[in-house]
């Protein structure tokens, strides 16, 4: 069998593989060739096609901020960015509706204020509003147990993940990115460095860098390389429902209790992650439980939302969060022990929104050795924890 060579592996296609391979492809300084590996081409059970496909400003840690205001410009910008020989890139539908996020104890009110100040310095549009300002604005919401809310007035909201990831994959084409159906099931080394990628088929691809692009997967690709990597698959639901009453004009509200729902054409999805302490097991199967439901979810909803005590369930999806065990944030850059092994896994569940950002991020340090634009050095392998305090 005939081996390839490429300059750089990209193993993982979805949305950070292939903003990667877009922002490689598209450097005017790279002249390299590029390959993205997916085991899935029809990338039905990969965790962008199951993504909530949410977008936010409100974050604790300036970084993550900055790598949002980043995002959304570029979402609001799409054509500039992936338009292929003046063809515009598939419609995202991107719809600005807001986040908003509710405290109901005076630690939740600090949290929301600390985090509001950091927010304004990085100059995202984000308004606090008293109990009374969030029931003139959202007359349908329950507000007497709530001290203080967090809207984001404008960059926030929700759109089409797939088609997002079309754009990507049909741009980087067009740049010569080379696109394999295939799954790595291992990496030649020499010495410290990553020297090739073999494939299930028995193909063998040589390369000069491998970038973990692989998501849920991305700790056993990093086994490969004889790395132990802080990454793990957990499953999460979303669940679908109807109301037949009004609320208009709904953002996406997460509740005190973790809860987020949000309007999704002429219906509503919703999820809650397991708290501190409960079961979250790693997990790569998609099978869904209904009873999660009727028994967490819909309490909830009704609670929050009076008009949800009449809702009619839709439907439902499991996926996974990539999540980062150690600090719930992104882990990027090059393994220091593995030099030429670029990391790029462990959003715990931010990757699609930040999927702009790392992509650029990542092929500057590829191109250039350092980040050019934003500096995402903090997120690096092996460093202290990264306490962010809203992850949903």
């Amino acid at each position: 069998m005939t081996q390839r060579q490429m300059d750089v592996v990209i193993i993982g296609g979805g949305v950070i593989g292939a903003s990667i391979a877009h922002f490689l492809a598209a450097d005017p300084d790279w002249s390299g060739s590029v390959a993205v590996v997916e085991r899935d081409p029809t990338f039905q059970d990969g965790s962008t096609a199951r993504s909530a496909a949410s977008i936010r400003q409100q974050f604790s840690t300036p970084e993550n901020v900055r790598i949002s205001l980043y995002g959304i410009d570029f979402l609001r910008n799409l054509s500039d960015h992936l338009s292929v020989d003046g063809e515009p890139p598939p419609d995202i539908s991107l719809h600005e509706g807001g986040y908003l996020l509710l405290a109901a104890t005076p630690e939740g009110e600090t949290v929301l204020r600390d985090n509001h100040a950091i927010q304004q310095a990085e100059g995202a549009d984000i308004a606090l509003v008293t109990p009374d300002e969030i029931a003139a604005r959202f007359p349908w919401m329950r507000v007497d147990d709530l001290r203080l809310g967090a809207l984001g007035l404008s960059g926030e909201g929700w759109f089409d993940a797939f088609s997002l990831l079309q754009g990507f994959r049909r741009k980087a084409k067009s740049n010569g990115v080379e696109h394999i159906h295939g799954e790595v099931v291992g990496l030649t080394r020499e010495g410290e460095r990553i020297t090739g990628v073999t494939l299930a088929s028995g193909e063998t691809i040589s390369c000069g860098l491998v970038v973990n692009a692989a998501g849920p997967r991305s700790h056993l690709v990093a086994a490969m390389a004889g790395v132990d990597l802080p990454v793990r698959p957990r499953k999460r639901h979303v669940f679908v429902f109807t109301c037949p009453e009004s609320t208009a004009n709904s953002p996406l509200v997460t509740d005190p209790s973790g809860l987020y729902f949000r309007p999704e054409g002429d219906r509503f999805i919703c999820g809650i992650s397991p708290k501190d302490g409960e079961s979250d097991p790693d997990c790569l199967d998609l099978l869904e439980d209904h009873s999660l439901f009727e028994e967490v979810h819909w309490p909830i909803l009704a609670e929050r939302v009076p008009a949800f005590e009449s809702i009619r369930f839709a439907g439902a999806w499991a996926g996974h969060y990539s999540m980062n065990t150690v600090d719930a944030n992104a882990i990027l850059g090059p393994h220091p022990e593995r030099p030429n092994m670029i990391l790029a896994n462990g959003f715990s569940g931010h990757g699609l929104q930040q999927s702009p950002a790392v992509g650029r991020g990542i092929a500057e340090l590829i191109i250039h050795g350092t980040y050019k634009t934003l500096d995402l050095s903090r997120f690096a392998f092996g460093r202290e924890p990264v306490i962010e305090k809203n992850v949903i």
